[in-house]
């Protein structure tokens, strides 16, 4: 069977693995000239669908639940299984007792064992929660490596291409987010820093909690962190506009004052497509297969979802049934 996947970001990336691990062969087809610039390449790499669960509904703990093990069976040394970290200032107390209360699979923490998780932190918060079964990854190296790894077992990567014209398959994945068109969709802008500050060591995703802008801060190699998200209700891709920055500096600050010291490495948006309910969408019309509305749960959610939509490839002479983990029940992709 040949498969054509539109898109080369996390979801089309997986997507081909799960194919391709079938014996489907694919060619991968990428309207830009290479794998960066997507939401994807801006995306924060945090496998932690209990902490997102705090925002999210069930189904997003419940198909992320597996997603750091996926990962770390297709691409072994990538995952850091080192839990996250959430945490508040004194005067947001508050946000902690109402993160807790809407989620799970956490433990509080004292001021002692935040210094023993986070020794860069000791004495700056007094209690927060730790969640020690997540995981994260670096996105970009992951997407590298995943790229190495189907284009070494013969998937096709067609960069600078428009797939329209692409014709011969037996079956289309269509995972370009946002460029697929679909009028359900809206976009959700996130805008995102990469900090370099020598003088701290994180080990683990932190999460500083704050009633109007929530920090994470996703450490990467040599000293470098991730400091994002916004969720803003936007189309927009231009560049971070000075409030987000100083909102995302403030915030990393009150983490750690060195991070006023910090060299602004690079800033970034991305532009992440959900659908009116935030939840992701695998769905069959002829043909083809779409893989949609990740949202802001891209490398936590497209290991499942191109689960499902290799399942749907596979068993295409019949409707197929996908469960839903929620409750249950199933229901017609």
């Amino acid at each position: 069977m040949r498969v054509l996947v539109k898109g080369a970001g996390v979801a089309g990336l997986t997507a081909a693995f799960e194919l391709a691990a079938r014996g489907a062969v694919v060619t991968i087809a990428e309207i830009r000239h290479g794998l960066g610039g997507n939401a994807s390449w801006m995306a924060g790499g945090m496998l932690a669908p209990w902490c997102e669960r705090e925002s999210a509904e069930q189904p997003v703990l419940d198909l992320g639940h597996d997603a750091a093990d996926w990962w770390d069976a297709v691409l072994p040394g990538h995952v850091t299984r080192a839990g996250t970290l959430v945490l508040a200032m004194s005067r947001d107390a508050g946000e902690l007792n109402r993160f807790a209360s809407r989620t799970s699979g956490h433990r509080w923490i004292d001021e002692d064992e935040i210094a023993l998780l986070e020794p860069d932190l000791a004495g700056r918060f007094r209690r927060g929660l730790f969640f020690p079964g997540e995981a994260h990854l670096d996105p970009r190296r992951a997407m590298a490596a995943l790229h190495e790894k189907l284009a070494g077992s013969g998937v096709e990567f067609h960069f600078g291409a428009d797939a329209q014209y692409m014709t011969g398959f037996d079956r289309e994945i269509d995972c370009a987010g946002m460029a697929s068109r679909d009028d359900r969709l809206r976009g959700v802008r996130g805008e995102m820093l990469i900090l370099h500050a020598p003088d701290i060591s994180l080990s683990r995703p932190v999460r500083l909690l704050h009633p109007r802008l929530p920090l994470y801060l996703a450490p990467r190699a040599d000293h470098h962190f991730m400091a994002g998200a916004t969720m803003i209700e936007s189309l927009s891709t231009g560049q971070v506009t000075a409030r987000s920055m100083m909102e995302l500096l403030n915030a990393a600050y009150s983490v750690h004052p060195a991070f006023g010291e910090a060299t602004i490495v690079e800033t970034g948006v991305g532009v992440r497509p959900a659908f009116p309910d935030n939840l992701p969408r695998v769905e069959s019309h002829g043909r083809t297969v779409a893989i949609n509305g990740l949202y802001r749960h891209g490398f936590l959610l497209a290991p499942a979802m191109a689960r499902w939509a290799a399942e749907l490839v596979f068993d295409s002479d019949k409707p197929v049934e996908l469960a839903d983990e929620t409750d249950g029940q199933r229901r017609s992709a």
